[in-house]
């Protein structure tokens, strides 16, 4: 019986007044008052649990004086109910109030005191799910991208892969639109300078692609150019860039030439072969690159049915998302964009193009990526669907076949960085569009490639230093344990 009124008590709600403040669709202050007879209820369970566990000189176990016991750890029991009583509170305000966090409660726990007397009272503010109903999914007029490769699609993807193993050779001649410049690069503004490089290589494309802006004459600006030139241009930063004061700011770029490099592709030989992939003929190869072109499209149709459903179900989504918020989760979906495009086999120039693009257009993108998120996860709820385990595994083993690490290498980098949710969302939100996907009617429509893979270069750097990587890099340690896996791989 004694065991049966524990467990009792141990699952009773708390007795606690609640008051909750909207402060915007997704803020929300909670103001808790604990009674004094609860705070006591949860003393008198630590103590009793320690009368019974703790042996106390001069006392048979469970003998010793409750005053003695309370003495001797009132600290370290003051510590633990505050902890217990804290969560418990929170936990049941989540569930009572049905609110749906998105992001960690924002409380000075160091901060927070049980008083000696009287009720026990915090407060604490939280970023929640806005309250909506789930849209109507079913039946949404979905059209369907359908493309067909050609040799000439084939031939210019070889010609990518020749241009990414390419040896560069000084130039004597003026650069040329292909060719690559060395330069010193320094960004100013109202003559602070924002950022420098000393030694940088850029390929010269029509559009040069910064984290925070773009250069679209590039290639007419560096035609022509040769060592000892200095070139200078403005650009002008984002309407949302992270730093208000820079925010839709003219900066000044000067670019010192040092060298003039043209580069020599590789030709497709046996060497060659081998070193991109093990390929024993160049039919095998050409094979491997259209499935890849193939694979890459299958990601642009998702893509494109994703964009679709999500302007479908977000239309009437008119939350008021807080800039602390945004810039909290645009990391986040900069990380959920690199796992994509590396599934998907994109190469590392394709990737750096798409993310720098995503931060050139950060609060837009995350603001739109938050509401579609919203959305699916109701969805996903209202359908009782799920992540299990084993698809977290399959994901990660994706990414890794991909970029060439290891599973154990692709899930260490994942927790290091506290990505791990960014996986479940990508397969959750993946699960509800293939539900939404079966219910849709569709129409064929000739795939239009707007993509500008050809004409732009994109540095991994912005025009304002940044202080924080957004994607972590990987440490000397990671690097060595990789190699170590690929080596016992190999044998």
């Amino acid at each position: 019986m004694a065991d049966a009124n524990q467990n009792e008590q141990d699952v009773q709600k708390l007795d606690i007044t609640v008051d909750v403040q909207e402060k915007s669709s997704c803020e929300r202050h909670v103001k808790i008052e604990i009674p004094r007879e609860e705070v006591d209820r949860y003393f008198d369970k630590e103590y009793a649990e320690l009368q019974t566990t703790q042996a106390i000189p001069g006392f048979r176990p469970g003998k010793a004086p409750r005053k003695l016991i309370e003495k001797r750890f009132r600290k370290d029991v003051v510590g633990r109910v505050k902890y217990a009583l804290v969560s418990d509170a929170i936990a049941q305000v989540g569930q009572d109030e049905s609110l749906t966090p998105i992001s960690e409660p924002d409380l000075n726990f160091g901060a927070v005191t049980i008083p000696e007397s009287g009720p026990f009272v915090f407060e604490y503010n939280i970023e929640v799910r806005p309250k909506f109903d789930v849209p109507n999914w079913k039946g949404l007029k979905i059209e369907k991208p359908v493309r067909e490769f050609t040799d000439k699609d084939v031939d210019a993807a070889v010609e990518r892969i020749r241009a990414a193993e390419a040896t560069l050779v000084d130039k004597d001649a003026p650069a040329e639109v292909d060719d690559y410049i060395v330069t010193k690069l320094v960004f100013t503004h109202n003559g602070e300078v924002l950022s420098q490089a000393d030694n940088e290589t850029i390929r010269v494309r029509p559009v040069l692609s910064f984290h925070d802006c773009k250069i679209s004459d590039f290639g007419a600006l560096m035609t022509g150019a040769k060592p000892g030139d200095v070139i200078k241009t403005q650009v002008k930063l984002d309407g949302d860039h992270p730093d208000e004061k820079l925010r839709g700011e003219t900066v000044d770029a000067t670019f010192e030439i040092t060298g003039v490099k043209s580069a020599v592709l590789p030709e497709i030989d046996e060497a060659f072969l081998h070193h991109i992939g093990g390929f024993k003929n160049i039919g095998d190869f050409r094979d491997a690159v259209l499935e890849s072109l193939e694979r890459q499209f299958e990601h642009e149709r998702s893509k494109s049915y994703r964009r679709q459903i999500a302007e479908a179900l977000t239309k009437d989504a008119n939350w008021d998302l807080p800039p602390k918020l945004l810039m909290s989760q645009a990391a986040r979906e900069l990380a959920r964009a690199r796992y994509e495009l590396i599934s998907a086999g994109f190469d590392e120039a394709q990737i750096q193009q798409n993310l720098n693009f995503l931060r050139q257009n950060s609060y837009a993108t995350t603001r739109q990526a938050l509401k579609e998120h919203f959305v699916f996860e109701s969805i996903a709820e209202d359908q009782n669907l799920t992540v299990e385990e084993h698809e977290v595994e399959l994901e990660i083993a994706k990414i890794a076949a991909q970029s060439g690490e290891s599973p154990r290498h692709v899930r260490n980098t994942i927790e290091r960085t506290g990505q791990t949710d960014v996986i479940y969302n990508q397969i959750i939100e993946r699960k509800v569009i293939n539900l939404i996907l079966q219910e849709a009617e569709y129409v064929e429509k000739p795939y239009v490639d707007s993509s500008n893979v050809d004409e732009e270069a994109a540095l991994d750097r912005g025009v304002v230093k940044s202080n924080e990587s957004d994607i972590p890099e990987v440490t000397e340690e990671e690097a060595k344990e990789a190699a170590r896996e690929a080596a016992e791989g190999k044998r």
